[in-house]
């Protein structure tokens, strides 16, 4: 009876040592910070964590690129240096740590709206913060856009915005909300709907389609966001000048809002709230 004892304990060691590899790989990933992680552990995390979060906006795989992955990397190095830079609260390079708080304060508001309009909760959290790091901006820039959705008139127009109303942060994010919605509707039949919706609210719907028409293939259709990033000098100058980097940029400030701990912030997941 020992015996039996001594091999059923060992049976249920040998068990959690090899019966749940990824479990116990996701556990040391997760917890080691990143920026103590050596540039392939980095880059396995960026992967796993974009991997992740696109299943969760979209309910699917998305089968991204190594080419794409490394731009989201790029993107995540960008806001990594900026966390605790000593930059003060500066748009675009100051310390993030003053970002990721504002996003604490807007994030139970962002999550209702944009599940009131049946979208992805991530999507609202994390537009503002590619767009104006969730500061009200009121002054036009050179396109005249404005508000923490960075809408122009026109656009603020269509959907049903005053003037005034592009600085009002509830109805801005529910006019942000139909328009993601309006582009999910729109490529519909394509696997990374979500991905091509997120850069028509930057590029416009009419640009991504034809850009869709010019670069996506049969042999490059599974990504298509991954083809027109890679392939974007066959694009036009703005594509490649401002554009480019949107959905990128838009999983790396995910990666990190979302896993706060493991980049040195003091708060919770943004999608928490």
């Amino acid at each position: 009876m020992k015996n039996q004892r001594m091999l059923l304990s060992l049976l249920v060691v040998t068990t959690c040592l090899t019966g749940f590899p990824h479990f116990t790989r996701a556990t040391i990933q997760s917890t080691k910070p990143y920026q103590q992680m050596t540039l392939p552990e980095r880059g396995a995390f960026v992967s796993e964590q974009a991997r992740r979060l696109a299943r969760q906006i979209s309910g699917r795989d998305y089968q991204f690129t190594p080419a794409f992955e490394a731009e989201i990397q790029k993107a995540v190095e960008f806001y990594a240096r900026r966390i605790g830079n000593n930059g003060g609260d500066q748009l675009g390079k100051g310390d993030a740590r003053f970002v990721f708080e504002r996003g604490q304060t807007l994030a139970p508001t962002l999550i209702r709206i944009f599940k009131a309009r049946d979208v992805s909760p991530l999507i609202g959290l994390y537009i503002p913060l590619v767009e104006s790091e969730y500061v009200n901006i009121q002054a036009p820039n050179s396109a005249g856009a404005i508000g923490m959705f960075q809408f122009l008139p026109q656009t603020g127009e269509h959907y049903g915005l005053s003037a005034n109303e592009l600085l009002d942060v509830e109805k801005s994010a529910d006019a942000a909300a139909r328009y993601i919605a309006a582009g999910l509707k729109q490529f519909d039949e394509d696997p990374m709907k979500e991905a091509l919706a997120l850069l028509a609210y930057n590029r416009g719907a009419g640009n991504v389609v034809s850009d869709l028409a010019t670069l996506v293939n049969q042999q490059n259709r599974g990504c298509s966001i991954c083809a027109l990033t890679e392939h974007r000098d066959k694009l036009d100058a703005t594509f490649q000048t401002e554009n480019v980097y949107y959905v990128p940029r838009f999983f790396a400030a995910a990666i990190v809002g979302e896993n706060p701990q493991t980049f040195g912030l003091q708060t919770q997941p943004l999608s928490s709230f």
